[in-house]
């Protein structure tokens, strides 16, 4: 067995330790942020292969819902380099559902609108998806009218 000691004054050795305690504190600090970012649900959905419409309205039929044909809407949309407090909050329902907005920062998608027919409920209601590189990477339902109402792809 092999001992190696060496002396040390003890201004070095409170240096040493102020010094380790200042990195483990920033690391400490840091760490959150970073896995929060990154954090989303586990979930089995499958986000991929939006190919066309049709596509689109067969993930939500496999979700319940009965979607017109055709969309509603279709337009583009740049994703703010920025969250305000609404982006922030609308992605905390997509992560909710295994979708990260933030990872799309600055991109475009295309966003397409269906009005379902199997709602429960007397206005209208819409689910909207976000598809960027035939990926669904956004999306809700909801409905606009004067009692609106906004949820992720989950039936209420």
């Amino acid at each position: 067995m092999f001992v190696y000691t060496m002396k040390a004054s003890g201004l070095k050795f409170f240096a040493v330790v102020a010094v380790s305690v200042a990195i483990l504190a920033t690391v400490i600090g840091v760490l959150p942020s970073i896995t929060a970012a990154a954090d989303v649900a586990n979930v089995s959905t499958d986000y991929k292969n939006m190919k066309s419409e049709a596509d689109m309205v067969n993930f939500l039929s496999l979700l319940g819902y009965e979607a017109e044909p055709k969309a509603a809407q279709v337009y583009e949309m740049e994703i703010p380099r920025e969250f305000n407090s609404v982006y922030e909050k609308y992605n905390e329902l997509q992560r909710a559902q295994g979708l990260n907005l933030k990872r799309y920062m600055g991109k475009t998608a295309t966003v397409y609108v269906f009005k379902l027919k199997n709602y429960d409920y007397d206005g209208e209601v819409f689910a909207t998806l976000f598809i960027r590189n035939n990926r669904i990477i956004a999306g809700d339902i909801c409905s606009n009218d004067g009692n609106g109402f906004i949820h992720g792809f989950e039936q209420k």
